[in-house]
């Protein structure tokens, strides 16, 4: 088998924990993820650690904050005067609202905390500033010269076809 590569197409099915063990995330129950290594559509110690990975391989790693969600950002967070909250707004802590943005679509930010006079919203990612450790399974591997050779190979199966009916017609 060959190891997974930057450029493959990949299928993962993983667990994330913290270092306490609580799991935030999980393919558990649900179909694979499935990505392209190389293009940073996951976090980069993710990616990472299915380079070099053969279809089967399982393994568990631990990632930093630096090569996960980096780490809080105090600039991420805002310290709103109640009166600027809706009316009908019931804070509680880790309440997810969605903030407008003057020139992109909206932020979510989590409440950390509240009083009567102000609301702290947090616009960090909530796995930012932890360490994250995944158990990793690399279900499934795409080469990515394999679909370019399935392309050319269609694409050549095309131009015959298209070339034999157009001198079948005489023409």
């Amino acid at each position: 088998m060959s190891k997974a590569a930057k450029g493959d197409t990949v299928k993962v099915h993983y667990t994330g924990r913290l270092a306490d063990g609580e799991v935030f995330d999980s393919s558990e129950d649900r179909e694979p993820l499935e990505f392209d290594l190389g293009q940073g559509q996951v976090i980069e110690g993710f990616e990472e650690a299915i380079l070099g990975m053969e279809q089967g391989d399982k393994k568990t790693v631990e990632i930093p904050v630096d090569k996960a969600y980096g780490p809080v950002n105090p600039e991420y967070i805002l310290k709103a005067p109640r009166d600027q909250m809706p009316q009908d707004l019931d804070p509680q802590i880790g309440m997810q609202l969605q903030m407008p943005v003057p020139d992109g679509p909206p932020v979510v930010v989590t409440i950390t905390e509240f009083d009567n006079e102000s609301v702290t919203l947090d616009a960090n990612p909530p796995l930012a500033g932890k360490d994250l450790i995944f158990d990793l399974e690399l279900v499934g591997v795409l080469k990515m010269w394999l679909v370019i050779i399935f392309v050319n190979e269609f694409i050549s199966f095309y131009n015959i076809t298209f070339w034999r009916s157009y001198d079948l017609q005489g023409r």
